[in-house]
């Protein structure tokens, strides 16, 4: 019964994966790897019980799944090991201590006229239901976002949002980036989110804002063609906004 044998020190080892497994399951809560995930936990769970009870060939047998699989797993787990990394460098990011180290710079200032000609535009796109995806750049450079659309570099305003998604434009599929006071560019591709407790009534739009918010800090704005409804998307929460006030509200909040 020597495999009963228990310490302090295994004791903190039991809690730092425990920590460990909770934190992975908190990142793809939701997506399509959860149970992938699950599976591989179970078999590891399986050769531990194996191991403790000397079943030498199982725990072989299940040692070289998981060693050959760790591979597999890395490029399964492709989308959410960028997230989960991504989220974790922008935790460190912003404690003091951290940024005053890295010396990292701070999020684009927009100005209040801004702001309010940003959430006009919304507020008028949402009552004519013209869809709209804005992204607003925070510390994020966002260049490989950039260049997958048209350069713009044109002071913001409220028409000239609302020409770039106006229907016939040639512009208004795809989204606009926002940096600072100036729109950057247009009809720029968005990663689509894989996670599967998005309501079924959201479309590619919502799908898209939530992709870039789970790998950077930006904020999106959406806006749907179908109902007008707009969602304010930021990290890995999209809220409904009922009124221009409160998205004006998490423009300035975020801005800080």
């Amino acid at each position: 019964m020597g495999f009963l044998h228990f310490t302090f020190i295994d004791l903190v080892d039991i809690i730092l994966v425990a920590a460990v497994i909770f934190i992975i399951f908190r990142w793809i809560r939701g997506s399509s790897a959860m149970n992938i995930f699950i599976a591989i936990i179970l078999l590891f769970l399986v050769r531990v019980l194996a191991t403790a009870l000397n079943m030498r060939m199982i725990s072989a047998l299940l040692g070289a799944i998981l060693d050959i699989g760790a591979l597999a797993i890395i490029i399964i787990f492709q989308p959410e090991i960028r997230r989960f990394l991504n989220n974790m460098g922008r935790t460190a990011s912003n404690n003091l201590l951290v940024r005053h180290l890295l010396k990292n710079r701070k999020a684009e200032d927009i100005d209040s006229q801004v702001i309010s000609d940003i959430v006009s535009a919304v507020d008028q796109m949402s009552s004519i239901k013209t869809g709209a995806l804005i992204v607003i750049r925070r510390k994020d450079n966002l260049q490989s976002i950039i260049a997958t659309g048209d350069n713009i570099d044109a002071r913001i305003g409220e028409r000239l949002i609302m020409n770039i998604f106006f229907k016939n434009s040639p512009l208004h599929d795809g989204a606009m980036v926002i940096g600072g006071n100036r729109i950057i560019a247009a009809r720029c591709t968005l990663p689509m989110s894989d996670r599967l407790d998005l309501p079924a009534s959201y479309g590619m739009r919502h799908r898209a804002a939530v992709g870039l918010a789970e790998q950077c800090d930006a904020d999106v704005i959406v806006v749907s063609e179908e109902t007008g409804q707009v969602s304010f998307v930021h990290g890995s929460e999209l809220t409904r906004i009922d009124n221009p006030n409160t998205l004006k509200l998490k423009l300035q909040t975020n801005d800080e």
